[in-house]
């Protein structure tokens, strides 16, 4: 097993500094290292969702910090409702599938964890599959999004989501990780 306390930077045992502090948000600084800091431990959650005529469903958004419509998987955070603060990922799953696509789901499986930046943020993203998908909404987000649903054939996503790209769009590289899980779900079991 390899020792990584042994490879840790000289700023890695100072103290953190609190830049600013805002609702979902904080700024730290560690030694030279500045950094965002979720205020809600919980993170994020990334579901991959297929309905059952095989097309999987992204979701398009302007997102303001970039100043550009976006091309996503429906995602969320966990835990941002009032009162939920304890929220798991697979419940916010749920939760961010119907606002998002309008489509509820009947089993939602946990895949992977990680950062979804390590070098900016402490923001932990959970993928999840979610499964038996039916229509019962509109979607399109809550009263704060103006969410545009896709329904895409999954044999051609890869080249969807170039061609927008190509469009102008911005593509999160964490969809090509999706598809990825998508593609190799059978072999994503653990020992």
């Amino acid at each position: 097993m390899i020792d990584i306390t042994k490879r840790l930077p000289p700023d890695a045992d100072t103290p953190p500094e609190t830049l600013y502090e805002g609702r979902w948000l904080r700024l730290r600084k560690r030694g030279r290292w500045e950094y965002a800091e979720r205020t809600n431990p919980a993170g994020a959650v990334i579901i991959i969702a297929v309905t059952p005529d095989d097309k999987l469903l992204f979701v398009e958004q302007y997102r303001v910090p970039i100043q550009q419509r976006t091309i996503e998987m429906p995602a969320g955070l966990v835990g941002d409702i009032a009162g939920q603060a304890d929220e798991g990922a697979l419940l916010a799953a749920r939760r961010e599938l119907e606002e998002e696509t309008g489509y509820r789901c009947r089993r939602v499986e946990f895949i992977h964890r990680g950062p979804s930046s390590s070098g900016m943020s402490t923001e932990m993203i959970a993928f999840v599959r979610a499964y038996d998908l039916e229509k019962v909404g509109a979607g399109g987000g809550d009263e704060s999004e103006n969410i545009i649903v896709h329904e895409v054939p999954r044999n051609d996503a890869g080249a969807w989501l170039f061609a927008r790209a190509d469009e102008g769009y911005s593509i999160d590289p964490k969809l090509f990780a999706g598809l990825w899980f998508l593609e190799h779900e059978n072999q994503l079991s653990r020992p």
